[in-house]
């Protein structure tokens, strides 16, 4: 399977995707597209844009909060948590994601 086709596939959980890593506790920017790539195996990196856009879609519909760290060798790091109705969103998004793929593998 090709970069730019696995790339597109997987955009379209990249919410799931942060929210799921967040159920293990807060967790800042850096860290989260650094664990992405670590657990993908190094074979998916996600943009620093697509992760932003995505962390303050999910602040906006009250799955995540932020709050300021304290200070650090790099200074003051933001750190995302994961709220009841991210743990919900979640859910249902992996719920949806295994139906989705149950047909997918059917079907292909």
């Amino acid at each position: 399977m090709s970069e730019k086709m696995t790339s597109d596939l997987l955009r379209g959980h990249t919410d799931t995707i942060i929210l799921n890593l967040l159920l293990s506790g807060d967790k800042y920017g850096y860290e989260i597209t650094k664990l992405i790539f670590k657990n993908s195996n190094e074979q998916y990196e996600l943009k620093e844009a697509t992760m932003y856009s995505s962390l303050k879609r999910l602040e906006q519909d009250g799955a995540i909060t932020s709050y300021w760290g304290e200070g650090s060798q790099g200074g003051r790091r933001k750190y995302y948590h994961i709220t009841d109705r991210g743990i919900q969103i979640y859910t249902e998004n992996k719920h949806n994601w295994e139906y989705a793929k149950s047909i997918i593998d059917r079907l292909i």
